[in-house]
Order: C-alpha cells, then sequence, then structure tokens
C-alpha cells in the first residue's frame, strides 16, 4: 500500500488508518456495543498485514479501555510490523464515567503520560487534541495554553507531533501560533461535507494534513447496514440514539445512496464503502482516511478504497444522488470521534 507524507512531518502513512472508537466497547456513553478484545487484536494484526501503518485510538474510547487494547495488539505484533499509533486528548471522565472537557496544561500532561502507559509506548507518533470545546458549541478555553503544553511534551520526548480535531479554521490559526500543527481530524463523508467550504482549503494553504474520520458515517454507507439492523442495534450503540442519520426521514434516503454506491462499485470489482472512502481520498488535501474495523474479515471490503480511482461519471452519478444540504456545517451528531 503506497504511502503520503502527512502535512511537513517525517511521518509517511497508508491511505487507510486502523480506528479503534468501537474498540473500546460498549460500557460507556459513546460506545458501539459490546466488543471481544481479541477480536480487535486480531483486526490489529491483520490490518498491518495489508499495509495499513497507523492506528488512531483516544483516551476517551472506552474510558481508556481502547488505548489498552491497542497496546495489548502493539506487544504481540513483529517489531518490524509497529504501526505509527496516533491517539486524543482533552476528554476526560470521573470516578462515574461520566465524560467532561479539558484544555487545562496540568490536565493534558497527565492524560498523555496515562495514555503511554496503557499503549505501552515510550513516544506517541500523533498526539492530538480531541475537541476544541465539548460538547460542540460549549464556552472554549484556552487552546493557547493546551498546544503549549502539547509542545512541551513533544520537547521532553513524549510525542512525536502535534495535532488537533474538530478544529474550525480560526482555530487553526491560533494553534498555528503557539506551535507547528501536523494535521487536522474532521470528520468526512458523503454526508458530512461541510470542511470542503473553508477548512480543507486552509489546511491546503498552510501544509497540514487531513486524516477523516467516518467517511462511512458510523458504518452507514458500508452497504452492510440494513433498516433491520438499524432498528436492532443495541441500546448501549450511541448510533441508535444520537445520530438523526440513522434516524426517518434520513435512513431511507441514506440506504437509497448506498443502493447508487452499490452500483458504482459493481463497475469496479468494488463494494459500497470502498466506493464512499475512496470519494473522501480523491480529494488530494486528503492524506488518509480512518476506518473502523471490527473482526478481521471486515478488512475484505474496505482495503480496495485505497487504490480505487473515481472516474468524471462515477462521480457524476454519485452527486447526483447526495441529499440537498449535504454541504452544511458539521453536525453534532458526530459525537466525540
Amino acid at each position: 500500500m503506497q504511502t503520503r507524507q502527512l502535512g511537513q512531518s517525517d511521518l509517511h502513512i497508508s491511505p487507510l488508518g486502523f480506528g479503534t472508537w468501537a474498540s473500546g466497547g460498549g460500557n460507556w456513553e459513546y460506545g458501539w456495543g459490546a466488543q471481544d478484545d481479541r477480536d480487535s487484536i486480531a483486526a490489529i494484526a491483520a490490518a498491518t498485514d495489508a499495509g495499513i501503518n497507523w492506528i488512531d485510538t483516544a483516551a476517551a474510547y472506552g474510558l481508556g479501555h481502547a488505548e489498552t487494547v491497542v497496546g495489548q495488539a502493539l506487544r504481540e505484533l513483529p517489531a518490524g510490523q509497529r504501526p505509527y499509533v496516533f491517539t486524543k486528548g482533552s476528554l476526560v471522565w470521573d470516578a462515574q464515567g461520566r465524560i467532561s472537557h479539558s484544555l487545562d496544561p496540568a490536565s493534558l500532561s497527565r492524560e498523555i503520560d496515562a495514555s503511554l502507559r496503557r499503549l505501552n509506548v515510550e513516544t506517541i507518533d500523533l498526539y492530538q487534541i480531541h475537541w476544541p470545546a465539548f460538547p460542540p458549541g460549549a464556552p472554549e478555553q484556552s487552546i493557547e495554553a493546551a498546544i503549549a503544553a502539547l509542545e512541551q511534551a513533544r520537547r521532553a520526548g513524549k510525542i512525536r507531533q502535534i495535532g488537533v480535531s474538530n478544529f474550525d479554521a480560526t482555530q487553526l490559526e491560533r494553534a498555528r501560533a503557539v506551535a507547528a500543527i501536523t494535521s487536522l481530524q474532521p470528520p468526512y463523508s458523503l454526508l458530512m461535507r461541510g470542511i470542503e467550504e473553508s477548512i480543507l482549503p486552509y489546511t491546503a494553504a498552510h501544509g497540514i494534513g487531513n486524516i477523516v474520520y467516518s467517511p462511512l458515517q458510523s458504518g452507514l454507507l458500508s452497504g452492510r447496514m440494513t433498516r433491520e439492523r438499524v432498528v436492532a442495534l443495541p441500546a448501549n450503540d450511541w448510533r441508535a440514539q444520537r445520530s438523526p442519520e440513522f434516524q426517518e426521514p434520513n435512513l431511507t434516503r441514506n440506504l437509497a445512496l448506498v443502493e447508487v454506491l452499490r452500483g458504482v462499485g459493481a463497475q469496479h470489482g468494488k463494494t459500497p464503502a470502498e466506493v464512499a472512502i475512496a470519494w473522501t481520498l480523491r480529494n488530494p488535501v486528503v492524506t488518509g482516511a480512518i476506518v473502523g474495523v471490527r473482526r478481521p474479515e471486515q478488512l475484505d471490503g474496505l482495503l480496495g478504497a485505497a487504490s480505487l480511482k473515481l472516474s468524471d461519471g462515477d462521480l457524476a452519478e454519485i452527486h447526483a444522488a447526495l441529499p440537498e444540504g449535504n454541504a452544511a456545517p458539521v453536525p453534532q451528531s458526530v459525537a466525540l470521534a
């Protein structure tokens, strides 16, 4: 799998990255339902075998559990197969598991040390501020102080590169005034195109890489999601209650889009998921896309996205099927990814 330079850093990443939100399990506020740790570890091993060379995780996923699972997977991988490890901080939790947000430098320093222990690494390849404010729209804390804390950690050798997630162009400008920002992690899919208007042009102008999340709209565009599966989502799967894209009238519209993706994919021998991911990767400003994988066999319908080149005709067919208003600002339904 070919690699691409992430921003202006020395990191060269595969077009697909392994996402671990679901690896956190279902026993927390934003879980995806029950998940077997051995399945997660086996999926990570299969992904690295296939050429995926970076894992994206976060302290908040499963309240530390996803990072612990990643740490176990890293211990089991051959040294030469070790992927880059990207994680995120700023979302913290109390003894009752209630998530809150802190950009306090002392809090971030504690988070970095805790992530290093859970991941069982000496240095985190990319450490990202998870949210500038959370919930989205909450009063902002000091972005400048947070980035300064990350720069201090970088100089101490605890992290290699600094990234941010869910920042807009104004917030990126504030962050860049303090330290070099390697990458942005924004949501981007056929159903979430708000970053095209100002955020992607800003990152292109300033040499910031983009590793996009939710290219499959939390599995909705995978081709495996049916109306019956949506209805049967467990109560501890955040999508069941928090995502309007999984509710009517959006659900019917979105499943119709999947059938268009299926038809385009059939012309290339690819799945709807591969078409949806390739659509995000067609943009030269997008360095890589994060794909969530819960079991090794799920990789089979995803890996082809890295090499799929959509034609002008493919793009015209897809865009004709897009719902109106899909270039609106990013909705809060992305939860905490």
